[in-house]
Formats: C-alpha cells, structure tokens, sequence
C-alpha cells in the first residue's frame, strides 16, 4: 500500500508515495505499527500505518537469570499496544521536532489493548503522549481512514483533530469506517431487546394479528387460547430475532459510514482510494505553503489569530478557497499582493506599537518628545 508491490504478470504497481521513496524504520519493535519516511509529490513526508496481521512480540531471556527464557506473545493487528503506542508517539516527536515533517498517518485501528498486562505496561501514559505530540505538532498532519478501515474507541480519542484543528486534518475513503463503538456494541447500549421486540410488534403484521387475537381471548377469559397465542407469538418473536439483530446492526453502521461522519464534520472530505495520492499531493502542497505565509503573517503581528490570518489570505487570493490548485496558482500569480498584504500588516502593528507606547508616556515626557521632534 505505501512502497508499490509487483503484480502476477511481472508489472509493478505503485502504492501511496513516489516510487522507491518508502524507508521502514524499527521495524522489529512495535509491529503493530508501521513508521518511516516516504515523498509525496517529491516532498518529504513521516509515514505512521497500521499492521493488520497477527505479529509476534519477542521478549528475550534475561542473561542475569539463568532460569528465564525467552517468551512470544501474540499481538492482534489494528491495535495499540503499549510498545507500538511508545512507537507512535517517539515517532511524531521524531517528525516534529528534529526533522519537520508533515505527516501521513493512515489511520485503521479498533483501539487500544486494555487488558491487565497492557494498563500494567503503560499502555494510557504512552496513549497520552501522542495527544501531547499531536497537541503541539507544527507541521501538517493528515489522518486518512483507508479502504475498509475503521477508526474506533480510545483510537479515535487520541487523533481527533480537535486536539490541534491547525493543523489537523481528517479524511476516509468511501468504503471507510468510523465510530466510538462498532455496531454490535453500540446495539447492546442503544437499542437492545426490547427496543427490537417494539420494533417488530410495530412493523410486523403476522405479529399484530396475533396480538389482536390475544387481546380477544384476555377479554373473552378464554385462557387455553390466551396461552396458546402467547406461545406463537413467543416462537415468532424468535424467528425474527435474528433478521431484527442484523438490521439493526446495519442501521447502527449506516451511522458510521464516511457521508454521516461528513454531514456532522468530523472529517474534512471523504477521498476514495483511487485519486488518494493526487488529492495529497496536492493538498500538502497548499498546506505547506499556506502555512509559511500565516508564520509571516504572526511575524509581522503577533496578535493575529490563525483563523484570521486565514480570513487575509482568502481576501489578497480571491480564489475558490475549497480549491486546492486555484490556491496555489494564486499564492504564486499574486505573490506581490500578498508580501505587500503582509507589509501592510507589519506597518499597521509597528504604528499600532508606537502609538500604545506614546499613550503611555506622562504629559511631561509627551512635551519632551515633541520638542524634541521639532
């Protein structure tokens, strides 16, 4: 998916980066998690992926005890744990700060490994530290959920881009998946066996005859029918307890699906797989230099806010701003505009600067100033 693989036929098929660009690093650590450095459009890039195989996590005999040996543990695929949590953050501290690396992070995991051994191993404290990284992350980072993907639980917590929306970005693929709770899990707390028994009494006609049956024979006093309706309407509440089961689970998973997660804006777009990497490419490429020119901006004023330097740029631009290529092309047609925008800006605050600083003066030093002027 990310480095390319040849085909049956002898043919290479290209994956996410440019070709020969993909670099695995600490491969053997962490296995549940795949970091390294790839190029996107030809620029650089941190990589996070998941494994989604079993992987094994060797632990070695410690050469100070000679009765110990060495143990394998079994680590599903799609999930933190405490070493691949470790992993995940050292990596984002890697990109960050020492290497400046806007970052791809493909985003397909059920959560976080909570059993006894993983809380004992740390598993939250190394959970919250890729909260603290991506708090304080500098550079763009784009969460993407991939074909047949899902973002769940303690997972999503830790990448919501609420935790830094200046930088944060989210995306899923049209065969994508999203929620706290998968659907099973989320019909045993919302709409559980009576919420179906309702469900089918409303909507299923054989069942309303037989309750109208019932209420008859109750009111006539006529138990032997009575019980004998109870006991079909029992065995017909039991056939469709299965088909009830797996309509409500694909209701609960309508809720999940890349539109309603749109429609309520948890993420940005919904991007399928196949224009994935031209969509990137060029989203990062705006994003980079969107990014430099809102630094100058807070040079020049260190009051302005990012959503306000983003309200400047979209006036000097005047480009469909959801566009990523027509802003590009403007941020270079209309360079001279926007450095004279900035140089407004930083004029207006050197005033603004002055002038607060004069207010400040008693009258006597105001008099000295003007004399001295003049």
């Amino acid at each position: 998916m990310l480095a390319g693989a040849a085909t049956a036929d002898g043919n290479f098929e290209a994956g996410f980066f440019d070709v020969g660009s993909f670099t695995e690093y600490l491969a053997d650590w962490g296995k549940s998690v795949v970091v390294g450095r790839a190029r996107l459009g030809g620029i650089p890039m941190g990589v996070i992926a998941v494994e989604t195989r079993l992987v094994e996590q060797v632990i070695p005999a410690d050469p100070a005890n000679p009765l110990s040996r060495q143990t394998v543990q079994a680590q599903a695929g799609q999930v933190w744990y405490p070493d691949s949590a470790f992993k995940t953050a050292q990596a984002l501290s890697d990109f960050n700060a020492a290497e400046n690396l806007p970052v791809m992070l493909f985003a397909n995991w059920r959560g976080f490994s909570g059993g006894t051994r993983d809380m004992f191993g740390e598993v939250l404290k190394f959970g919250a530290q890729i909260v603290d990284n991506l708090r304080t992350y500098k550079h763009p980072v784009f969460a993407y959920i991939p074909p047949n993907g899902e973002l769940r639980g303690g997972a999503w917590v830790v990448i919501d881009p609420t935790i830094n929306e200046e930088m944060m970005e989210m995306y899923a693929d049209t065969n994508a998946r999203g929620g706290i709770l998968e659907p099973p899990g989320i019909c045993d707390v919302k709409f559980r066996q009576p919420d179906l028994l309702k469900t089918m009494h409303r909507l299923d006609s054989k069942l309303g005859q037989l309750e109208s049956e019932l209420a008859v024979a109750e009111e006539s006093l006529a138990e032997a029918e009575a019980a004998s309706l109870r006991t079909q309407i029992k065995a017909r509440q039991t056939q469709l307890m299965p088909l009830y089961t797996q309509i409500s689970h694909e209701f609960a998973d309508l809720h999940d699906r890349p539109g309603r997660m749109l429609a309520k804006g948890v993420i940005r777009d919904v991007v399928p797989w196949k224009r994935a990497r031209e969509y990137f490419a060029l989203r990062v490429r705006r994003r980079l230099a969107q990014d430099a020119l809102i630094k100058e901006l807070k040079a020049a004023d260190d009051t302005l806010s990012h959503g306000a330097c983003l309200n400047l740029l979209q006036t000097w631009c005047g480009a469909s701003w959801e566009d990523d290529q027509a802003v590009l092309d403007a941020f270079e047609s209309k360079a001279a505009d926007i450095a004279a925008g900035i140089a407004g800006v930083r004029t207006t605050k050197v005033k603004q600067t002055v002038a607060d600083l004069f207010a400040a003066l008693s009258d006597d030093d105001k008099a000295a100033l003007r004399s001295s002027l003049d």
